[in-house]
């Protein structure tokens, strides 16, 4: 990586606020094992930040490892019971089967944490946090990405992971941090997003800021970055955006902007097909093909 690109990389972590040590350790307890039809189910409890457990799944195939591995990061969507449960049971803007299923029976293994205000963590308003913390000098969505950078951590201590093919995945707020993550975190080797890859400018002229939770903002970004320049810290590294031609939250302007500046920073760095923008005919959902274009790219790149 490049001087450059390691300082806009080291000014973007800076904004997300006042976070817990990245150095401190972290620790695994597994609650229970099981074996599912396609693949075997570990329920964790994850010790990343301490300042609260994080309630995980880990999914792996039936086969023999050390397998590639995908961070799935699940949704929002209001639906704050739902938290990690979305790998094992999907929701109703996926297709079926859910990710953990079709993950492993292409050789995948997964982790999903319960992010902050969802699932097992569940319980408080998200404006309530993000108020509580914003007192504090901390940013949730800042908070949200520590964790799952802690969870990249925890993924390199097993050894039945290659921590070499370690990629990212998830739709809306999932897809939000798999670009952050990937752009944080050069481990990160593929990166896949659904239907959120926005532009934050083409939102607020859309006037579409209502159309993201609190959670999504933090304070000064656009002081310092656009949409496409956090994603350009992932080139030259593989990166697929799938969204629809439809979905409030992706404006169309802003994804033609995305995309031009893209491929020119994949073109530039000599790794034109490592991008990748695909658009659909849909709204906020994920279709068939975009299953099928996810896994595919996932296959041939992690």
């Amino acid at each position: 990586m490049s001087d450059e690109k390691e300082l806009r990389k080291q000014e973007l972590y800076g904004l997300l606020g006042d976070l817990p040590d990245r150095q401190r350790p972290i620790s695994a307890q597994v609650l229970s094992v099981s074996k599912q039809e396609t693949y075997t189910l570990e329920q964790l409890t994850l010790d990343l930040n301490g300042l609260e457990t994080v309630p995980a799944y880990f999914i792996r195939p039936l086969t023999a490892g050390p397998y590639p591995c995908v961070l799935y990061n699940h949704a929002h969507g209001g639906d704050y019971k739902l938290g990690k449960d979305e790998l094992i049971r999907g929701r109703a803007i996926l297709q079926q089967p859910p990710y953990a299923e079709a993950l492993a029976t292409n050789g995948m293994a997964a982790l999903c944490i319960d992010t902050w205000l969802f699932g097992e963590r569940s319980g408080r308003t998200e404006s309530e946090v993000f108020k509580q913390m914003l007192w504090h000098g901390q940013v949730l969505w800042g908070m949200m990405v520590y964790d799952s950078l802690r969870a990249v951590d925890y993924l390199c201590t097993r050894e039945d992971i290659d921590s070499t093919r370690i990629g990212t995945l998830g739709l809306s707020m999932g897809s939000t941090m798999a670009w952050w993550l990937a752009a944080l975190d050069v481990r990160i080797k593929v990166c896949v997003d659904l239907c959120c890859l926005t532009d934050f400018e083409a939102l607020i002229e859309a006037q579409g800021l209502d159309g993201h939770g609190i959670y999504y903002y933090v304070p000064s970004l656009l002081k310092h970055f656009t949409t496409a320049q956090i994603n350009a810290l992932i080139a030259p590294r593989p990166h697929l955006s799938l969204a629809g031609n439809h979905d409030p939250l992706t404006p169309l302007a802003g994804l033609e902007r995305i995309d031009r500046e893209l491929k020119k920073v994949y073109e530039e760095l000599g790794h034109a097909n490592a991008w990748e923008l695909q658009r659909f005919n849909v709204g906020h959902i994920e279709t068939i093909e975009m299953r099928e274009a996810a896994l595919t790219f996932l296959i041939a790149w992690l």
